[in-house]
């Protein structure tokens, strides 16, 4: 099957000329003739709690497929559902819903957080870092992803446990300093939770783990460039530090794709106003944001296209530890997205099957 686009992204760079799918996998790219639009990896979202009206923390089976179809719709091919800090048992009710074959496994944001920098995070559901609750955790369902304050008693512990699981330790909402935030590294953390939010402040004789991460070659960094979340130079600062490690994601929840409201996010209570989500009190709590509006944030400024989209693709798969993801290329899985004009999604393709 030829795509009939103009160009695809490719390695970084765009290659002029058609695309060709066989048997659910790039057969050839570069071939002479085509059309219009442009075709790019499908998107790899790392960090979203819910979409479509759908919150994954209370989801069944029928949820998730409702989800990821909205998902589908912008571009997102592969996700890891994101839970909330919540009481354990809750945590593993909600893991066990979880439909098998979900590409990229779950992500626990809690509940081993540090108490002073929870967000919108329950108090009353975090706990210290536990290796034995974080066994029955992981044991509970297809958990691939866990963010924890490194600081806390223990964190190293279960930083340990998680590499050898093959599961990836993202620090987040933590006060640790840079000292602690390179120890989690050297022990084996790789990635950091949207980055500058919920973390202790950079400062010029105390960077923190923001400074830590951006100063390492070897630690990816989540940005959420919703307009809330983040300022553009803080923005900007991050990717000229690390514009190879940035991985955009959404923090997205149910509200995403309906609008102003009153919704959850787990048990929290959360309120959509002119697209902002708030807890009660006024704390951030996620967005409804999407990743074509990440990306174009990003192009506004001044990355280029090519690098705003492997923000959205490879890097987060290799966050991830998945090379067969997020990457356009012959003899891999066509997971495919078409996009014209301004980052709009036209087709997206999973397996080499056309989606939308």
């Amino acid at each position: 099957m030829r795509l009939d686009v103009e160009a695809a992204l490719v390695d970084g760079g765009l290659v002029t000329g058609d695309v060709d799918v066989t048997d659910g996998r790039i057969a050839a790219v570069g071939l002479a003739g085509g059309g219009r639009g442009i075709a790019v990896p499908g998107f790899v979202d790392l960090h979203v709690h819910g979409f479509g009206g759908v919150d994954f923390a209370t989801a069944d089976a029928s949820g998730y497929g409702r989800a990821a179809d909205a998902l589908l719709e912008t571009g997102v091919t592969a996700f890891q559902p994101t839970f909330v800090t919540a009481p354990v048992d809750e945590l593993a009710a909600s893991l066990r819903e979880v439909p098998p074959g979900l590409r990229l496994g779950c992500h626990l944001e809690g509940p081993f957080l540090a108490p002073g920098r929870l967000g919108m995070h329950p108090a009353e559901a975090r706990r210290d870092p536990d290796v034995a609750v974080a066994e029955r955790l992981l044991d509970a369902g297809p958990v691939a992803h866990v963010t924890l304050a490194p600081e806390l008693d223990g964190a190293l512990d279960v930083i340990r446990l998680l590499g050898g699981r093959g599961v990836t330790a993202a620090c987040g909402h933590t006060d640790a300093t840079a000292a602690q935030a390179h120890a989690a590294f050297d022990r084996g953390a790789t990635h950091v939770t949207h980055l500058f939010n919920a973390m202790r402040p950079f400062a010029h004789r105390d960077p923190g783990i923001a400074g830590a991460a951006l100063a390492r070659d070897d630690v990816t960094v989540e940005l959420i460039l919703d307009g809330n979340h983040i300022a553009d130079d803080a923005a900007r600062v991050a990717w000229r530090a690390a514009a190879d490690r940035v991985v955009l994601v959404t923090d997205g929840m149910a509200a995403a794709g309906f609008g102003d409201g009153d919704w959850h996010m787990g048990a929290v209570d959360v309120t959509v106003r002119d697209g902002v989500v708030r807890r009660r009190d006024g704390v951030l709590a996620g967005s409804v944001l999407t990743i074509p509006d990440a990306i174009r944030a990003l192009l506004r400024l001044g990355v280029s296209f090519a690098q705003a989209v492997d923000a959205a693709t490879r890097v987060p798969a290799r966050a991830a530890r998945r090379d067969d993801l997020g990457v356009l290329k012959p003899g891999v899985r066509a997971d495919i997205v078409v996009l014209d004009g301004d980052i709009e999604v036209t087709r997206v393709l999973v397996d080499g099957v056309e989606r939308f």
